[in-house]
């Protein structure tokens, strides 16, 4: 996890994509920064703690041009909400948890990006390999090991995409 970076590394982060430094801007990026893996709405909440007049049109609308201007990066593990992070660049990967949902960094398992080769690209340039991991964090493990009922721990809870 990222440390919080002062505003004006923030400033100087949005300056250096191409886009133009805003109030807004600066509050989804600082609430990203001490946040990845975040949903639209988490960091809504967050960002309209600091800016009550905000929307979440608003928030969806900074991470379209950070998404798009290489400032954040959006994933979309199955069945889950769309997650934003900061973490851009270097094809890192994700791991899971299927019972609480928590999402955690992997670097790639071998070489430079895309990390992983297919078999046949059919004709494609590629150019970005995603991968996620499935599993159990150990919180989770360790409420398995204590519950009374094993399998409870393997059932999906309702993801409500807070991370």
């Amino acid at each position: 996890m990222r440390a919080a970076e002062p505003s004006d590394l923030l400033t100087d982060s949005i300056r250096a994509s191409g886009l133009k430094v805003t109030v807004p801007r600066l509050a989804v990026l600082r609430a990203l920064d001490q946040a990845p893996h975040s949903t639209a709405e988490r960091l809504f909440t967050a960002v309209r703690a600091e800016l009550p007049g905000t929307s979440l049109q608003a928030v969806y609308g900074v991470l379209a041009a950070f998404t798009g201007a290489g400032i954040a990066r959006k994933i979309e593990p199955a069945g889950s909400p769309a997650l934003f992070e900061r973490r851009v660049g270097d094809n890192h990967h994700h791991i899971v948890c299927t019972r609480c949902s928590a999402v955690h960094d992997v670097d790639c398992a071998v070489g430079e990006a895309p990390c992983l080769r297919p078999a046949d690209a059919s004709g494609f340039a590629v150019h970005t390999a995603e991968v996620t991991y499935w599993g159990l964090c150990p919180g989770c493990q360790a409420a398995m090991a204590s519950s009374s009922s094993p399998l409870s721990a393997l059932i999906p809870p309702t993801n409500k995409g807070a991370r």
